[in-house]
């Protein structure tokens, strides 16, 4: 059996769901990064999450959106939005984004929606604010829907930035908070594609201030983030 085989056989044990193509497509997507890029040249996708709620267990994606950072800067041509297909009771998560229930039975469905999000992450390293939450939520929904083991890195936006800007913020603050310090405007808050422009501007602030420290690999950055939680978290055990 060759490798192509042995991986369609894989995967079409756990993705019942899927047709062939979706199939191929899932066989085809790229291996996650490893950390080793430089950060103006690393290609990263910086992803936010509607979700039903907060629970991790329970609630479940209702929208996905990405833009992505290359080169340095925010690529404009290249972003992603979808609103995923889903049957839901109106409460009050669904009503802070602004996502009808007529919206939601439009949506793509799951399967295609998680399948074509991957194919544009391709072998990039993830960033959100509050990055935890988005990557248990993403990667709960693909092993659900695609039978999918997500590994991709993700870096933790509101950890980098009171890191990197300790003079304005020594813990966690919000995406308003650190919105309102470094001056950025965004039409329309709790909308997936919009978050995640806000938090692609904060980032590249951030990757700046890194390199001008003499942080120039996204694998040092990600070591410096995780010393300084290590750091942070025996803070608060000693008080």
């Amino acid at each position: 059996m060759s490798l192509f085989s042995h991986m369609l056989d894989h995967l079409r044990r756990h993705s019942l769901e899927l047709d062939e193509p979706q199939r191929r497509r899932l066989a085809a997507l790229p291996e996650a990064p490893a950390l080793d890029g430089l950060l103006r040249e690393q290609r990263f996708v910086v992803l936010d999450l509607e979700t039903t709620g907060l629970n991790l267990n329970r609630d479940i994606v209702i929208s996905i959106g990405a833009v992505t950072i290359e080169a340095g800067s925010i690529d404009m041509a290249r972003q992603f939005e979808c609103t995923l297909r889903r049957e839901v009771k109106v409460n009050e998560a669904v009503l802070i984004h602004g996502i009808a229930p007529s919206e939601l039975a439009r949506g793509e469905p799951p399967v295609e929606a998680l399948l074509s999000f991957m194919e544009f992450a391709a072998d990039s390293v993830m960033l959100a604010f509050h990055a935890p939450f988005d990557q248990r939520m993403l990667a709960r929904a693909l092993k659900k829907e695609l039978g999918y083991t997500l590994e991709h890195p993700f870096l933790d936006v509101a950890d980098l930035a009171p890191m990197l800007f300790p003079e304005v913020l020594t813990r966690r603050g919000g995406l308003d908070h650190w919105m309102q310090h470094f001056g950025i405007d965004i039409a329309q808050r709790h909308h997936a594609s919009a978050d995640a422009m806000a938090t692609a501007e904060i980032a590249l602030i951030l990757f700046n201030r890194a390199q001008r420290m003499g942080i120039e690999r996204v694998g040092e950055l990600a070591d410096r983030v995780r010393y300084w939680q290590r750091t942070r978290q025996a803070a608060l055990n000693s008080i």
